[in-house]
């Protein structure tokens, strides 16, 4: 074939090769799924203003309104601020949202996303109840079911140290300030305003947290594999490891999880006939304890990483 049939000259590069299938196929597919995940994540960040825009329920402490598993997409603390807004931020709280007709996610005000820098784990979504402000005596602003006390004297964080919020999930028995979960929630440490939610995608993050979550190896941990213990040692050690999971049980739990760093808290309470249990399990530990065994057995914990609850 001559060079000026009115034909391109051919490019031997990329001569018989077919993108219509085998691994050329597969390599489009990919670089397709990938740049199209990355245009839906720019598209959300861009309407959010914040990353990551969404975010996972790890707990039911904001059931019924949230539930584990649900996907919540969430806006950046200073986006859409309604009129009712505390100033300088976008959260409307309960108090104000009852007053207003404000609601979102089946209560009043804001559903908010927030980390306090002095506790650990990942950030916690729960709803905003009130604005306080430094010096305030807020015991009598307070739903008195949601606190375990009398007088401002009482009441932990009474009065307020600094302007801020106080918070509570809605399936929560207490405030999260009179539950410790949280320190009166600074406007600064929002991270995010919940907007919309969609049930069960969160799931998917939820299995591949759990599914990639491993035990630190300790020198504790790897002496007891490296060397079997004795019968005797084994017993009490097996005992011991029983006792921790009880005392663990009957205990007042906290439930922490997060989704891109974001967390929901639950807590539940504890009974007399729990800390009569507990009471009876640390007793038969120091019996054991003084039989003249010195072995000790100890539990290392891995909590997932942060997920969001609601």
């Amino acid at each position: 074939m001559s060079a000026d049939d009115g034909r391109p000259p051919s490019n031997d590069l990329f001569d018989g090769l077919d993108f219509d299938e085998g691994p050329l196929l597969f390599i489009r597919e990919v670089l397709t799924s990938v740049l199209t995940v990355l245009a839906v994540g720019l598209i959300l960040f861009a309407i959010s203003g914040v990353w990551p825009p969404m975010v996972a329920v790890e707990s039911g402490s904001m059931e019924p309104h949230m539930h584990k598993g649900d996907l919540v997409f969430i806006s950046g603390p200073d986006r859409y601020v309604p009129d009712a807004a505390v100033d300088g931020t976008a959260v409307v709280t309960a108090e104000t949202g009852a007053e207003v007709g404000y609601r979102s996610f089946g209560g009043d005000g804001s559903v908010v996303v927030y980390h306090d820098p002095g506790a650990a784990g990942p950030p916690i979504i729960h709803r905003a109840m009130f604005h306080v402000e430094k010096g305030e005596n807020w015991y009598d602003k307070a739903n008195s079911d949601y606190i375990s006390a009398e007088n401002c004297e009482q009441l932990a964080h009474c009065p307020a140290p600094y302007d801020a919020f106080i918070t509570k999930g809605d399936n929560n028995p207490r405030y999260d300030q009179v539950s410790s979960i949280s320190d009166p929630v600074r406007p600064e440490w929002i991270q995010g305003i919940a907007r919309i939610r969609i049930p069960f995608l969160g799931w998917v993050r939820l299995t591949l947290a759990n599914t990639l979550t491993v035990s630190p190896v300790t020198p504790e941990t790897a002496g007891l594999m490296a060397t079997p213990p004795t019968d005797a040692g084994s017993s009490i050690a097996l005992d011991h490891a029983a006792e921790q999971a009880a005392v663990a049980e009957s205990e007042s739990s906290i439930s922490v999880s997060g989704v891109s760093g974001v967390s929901a808290v639950e807590v539940t309470t504890t009974t007399p006939e729990t800390e009569r249990s507990r009471t009876e399990l640390k007793t038969a530990g120091t019996e054991r304890n003084a039989s003249g065994s010195k072995s000790e057995s100890r539990a290392a914990s891995n909590p997932p990483s942060g997920a969001v609850a609601a």
